[in-house]
């Protein structure tokens, strides 16, 4: 353990002199010369907790595609499929039955039970044979696409979540203060905070699911030496149906929380798509951890390429993405 802590001091150092002078730019009050660097802190921390929020909402629908990809080493490129399907279906039913949670509930029910029934049809059927996978699992998302645009047309469609998620909460960060002394403090969505807390739950259950419980062990297992935990008596498709079926769920259960934070329209399917893979490339295959940090880096990345340098910043995630496979190709926290 010290040898661990004397090889990276020198980055512990650096990540937190980072958190220090993060934590004193959202609570202190800025000075002339660091408005006139960057600009309002007002802006600084909106783009800052819009990044953090993103952040949330892409390691719902990444966490899902990690537990197919990096782990079970199924190549599901119908995810985003599956995040907008849920939308619709969460849509639906939330406007049909006035119950938001019952829309959320319902959504990632059925994307999970179309998850298991993808794995059982197709996986299954095409086990270690990666480019079999890739051009199926394409053909699937171009057909549900053209199923959703046929049923839902292209219009755009806006949740109505519970009322006690609307409005905005006040946060301890100093927005000004006024010639009179009066503080006025910043304020910022409340269902945005839900989102942002939502998805450290869902990071802490997984993380204890897949390191601490027997499933989480067998998965692992069945992972790096299939025919040996076959031959112990475990049923490894049952488990690996199971595994996919969480991963479509939580597709769909993000397809809900994102279409209530922005909206549900056709082309979300490749948008969140991307923006997955991108997230598990930079974070590591088949880590949670790894996800979280690939999910922060590139929804602040996003956002803070849009407020400050719109013009480049929808490159900036792919420059993050290049550089990382350049310097760790096996991601951030990912084994190689």
């Amino acid at each position: 353990m010290l040898r661990f802590i004397e090889r990276h001091t020198f980055l512990s150092i650096i990540i937190l002199l980072a958190a220090v002078l993060l934590l004193w730019m959202i609570f202190a009050v800025w000075p002339e010369w660091l408005i006139s660097a960057i600009g309002r802190k007002k802006t600084f921390v909106i783009t800052l907790l819009n990044g953090v929020t993103l952040a949330g909402l892409y390691f719902l629908v990444a966490s899902g595609f990690t537990l197919v990809f990096g782990l079970m080493r199924n190549v599901n490129l119908a995810h985003g499929s599956m995040y907008l399907m849920g939308g619709y279906i969460g849509y639906e039913v939330s406007e049909n039955s006035g119950s938001w949670f019952l829309g959320l509930l319902v959504a990632f029910l059925v994307i999970a039970v179309s998850g298991i029934l993808l794995q059982t049809i197709v996986f299954r059927r095409m086990e270690k044979e990666e480019l079999r996978q890739t051009l199926v699992t394409i053909g699937i998302s171009i057909i549900a696409a053209d199923l959703m645009l046929a049923i839902w047309t292209g219009t755009t469609y806006q949740f109505s979540p519970p009322d006690w998620l609307f409005g905005s909460a006040e946060l301890p960060v100093i927005s000004v203060i006024k010639s009179s002394g009066k503080v006025i403090f910043m304020k910022y969505p409340v269902y945005r905070l839900t989102v942002l807390f939502v998805a450290v739950l869902v990071g802490i259950i997984l993380w204890i699911f897949l390191n601490k419980t027997k499933i989480g062990m067998m998965i692992r297992a069945g992972v790096n030496d299939r025919e040996m935990l076959s031959a112990s008596g475990v049923n490894v498709q049952l488990v690996f149906a199971i595994v996919f079926g969480i991963g479509a769920g939580l597709a769909g259960f993000a397809g809900v929380v994102g279409g209530t934070a922005l909206s549900i329209a056709p082309g979300e399917d490749v948008r969140y798509l991307l923006a997955s893979l991108i997230v598990v490339i930079v974070g590591g295959l088949g880590s949670i951890t790894g996800v979280a940090i690939g999910a922060l880096i590139i929804g602040l990345a996003e956002q803070f390429g849009l407020a400050y340098f719109p013009t480049y910043g929808v490159v900036l995630t792919f420059i993050i993405m290049v550089v990382v496979l350049a310097i760790r190709p096996q991601g951030i926290m990912g084994e190689r």
